[in-house]
């Protein structure tokens, strides 16, 4: 992560689900919120659609009601999703008909959109598994561009300078980036109200830029 000074922790979540399809947009949804939180809002439709097409795959092939639990994890720099059940018999594989169209709607979409997928069966049970490339060089690394950066190299001197010198606390963390990131706002809501400007209209004016922003990227 060359310059990056504040590694993103993403610790490995997963939850239980009933595999019922009135329950596959919660899924979907549980997914759009940790990766909003992961800052990988980007990737987040395609990763929100192989999740939906795996739970389904589990309704189709074992059976509405089927227990199963959904685990969303970092490998690397690829995003893992993993959704497994009770059924060890059934190993999906992507087939072809006789006139060359493949068969298997699900698989055939996460196989499009995951850079690569497998099966790993155990004793009691098996796991339906796909990864897909984020852009990130590693678990704890974040989406770049020029605002970041340039955030970043302030929130970076912010951090080393408010520590007490000689004393070693590890390294800085999105958590006392954020407390600096919201110190440096208000001194500017200060800096703006003593210049006569109107702190309110600024900030919705920044408001706004962001939002054209994150529209005109996705």
């Amino acid at each position: 992560m060359d310059g990056c000074r504040f590694g993103v922790v993403r610790k490995a979540w997963e939850t239980p689900f009933l595999a019922e399809p009135a329950g596959l947009a919660g899924l979907r949804n549980a997914v759009r919120i940790r990766l909003d939180l992961w800052g990988l809002a980007d990737i987040a439709p395609d990763a929100q659609l192989c999740a939906s097409e795996l739970a389904a795959n589990v309704i189709k092939h074992v059976g509405p009601g089927t227990r199963a639990r959904l685990a969303v994890s970092m490998n690397g720099g690829r995003l893992r999703i993993e959704v497994s059940d009770p059924d060890t018999r059934g190993v999906p594989v992507l087939t072809t008909r006789a006139n060359g169209e493949e068969h298997g709607r699900g698989l055939v979409l996460v196989d499009a959109l995951a850079d690569r997928w497998g099966v790993v069966s155990g004793a009691d049970s098996k796991a339906i598994w796909c990864e897909l490339v984020t852009g990130l060089r590693s678990s704890v690394d974040h989406m770049d561009g020029p605002r970041v950066a340039r955030a970043e190299a302030l929130l970076g001197l912010l951090g080393v300078s408010g520590r007490d010198k000689g004393v070693e606390r590890g390294p800085l963390t999105v958590a006392h980036a954020e407390e600096s990131a919201i110190d440096v706002i208000a001194d500017l809501l200060h800096w703006l109200r003593a210049h006569g400007c109107d702190p309110d209209g600024a900030l919705g004016r920044a408001q706004a830029h962001f939002e054209a922003e994150l529209t005109e990227a996705a």
